[in-house]
């Protein structure tokens, strides 16, 4: 079977990327915050496509892409979601709710077009392409037998949610991971009660800041990452 986080057969080396590319994106991470508080003023639409188009960017495991994103804006979802975070203000605030949703059992699905598309654009080969839909199921069946198969499409969402955290700081929108929901609030808010094989990864609200955050701080360097080896 072939590792998971390979995606063809042969893998060219990356392009360098330029320096102002690289300080760019290193301005954004440094400026994001995560703000509670927000302005009611709408997002407009093509805009918001364009995040979530962004979001789905992000890689996943054998590129099945078992994450989904929700977006919430009208006034009952938002009241749902208040209520299922108990009335925390970003969902009474911001003009768009996000639910990022794990999909646990998108292995079982007819999932071909994946492996079409990854075809027909030349990334991936006959070969692999023919083989990844037999080594999907035997990976997930592993992940299941191990009671993993809900970690790894949870990572695969968090992974996504962070891609449209700094795709939203660069076009001067606020965003803020949540914790303190309850999930099967959060699944009867968005339809989708009683389905055992989709899970809520995050909640982030979406909108212009109400208020400005200041940086709390990092630790320093040497206590959080390290080289070889944890803790050295």
């Amino acid at each position: 079977m072939r590792d998971s986080s390979t995606s063809n057969d042969s893998i060219d080396a990356p392009a360098r990327p330029a320096t102002d590319d690289l300080d760019t994106v290193a301005r954004v991470i440094h400026s994001r915050r995560s703000v509670r508080h927000y302005r009611p003023d709408p997002i407009p639409a093509g805009l918001l496509r364009r995040l979530t188009d962004l979001a789905l960017q992000a890689p996943s495991s054998f590129n099945l892409q078992a994450r989904s994103v929700v977006t919430v804006s009208d006034a009952a979802g938002l009241r749902a979601l208040t209520a299922a975070t108990g009335g925390q203000p970003h969902p009474q605030e911001a003009p768009v709710m996000l639910v990022f949703v794990a999909e646990s059992a998108a292995h079982r699905e007819g999932r071909h077009d994946i492996w079409e598309t990854a075809r027909a654009n030349g990334a991936w080969s006959e070969r692999y392409a023919a083989a990844s839909p037999e080594d999907v199921q035997e990976f997930q069946k592993g992940l299941e037998a191990r009671g993993l198969a809900r970690e790894y499409a949870v990572k695969d969402a968090m992974i996504a949610a962070s891609f449209l955290m700094i795709a939203a700081e660069a076009a001067g929108l606020a965003t803020s991971p949540m914790n303190g929901w309850d999930e099967d609030a959060v699944k009867k808010a968005i339809g989708i009660e009683g389905r055992d094989d989709l899970h809520i990864a995050l909640l982030m609200p979406l909108g212009l800041p109400a208020e400005t955050r200041t940086h709390p701080g990092r630790r320093d360097r040497a206590l959080t990452c390290f080289s070889e080896t944890f803790g050295r």
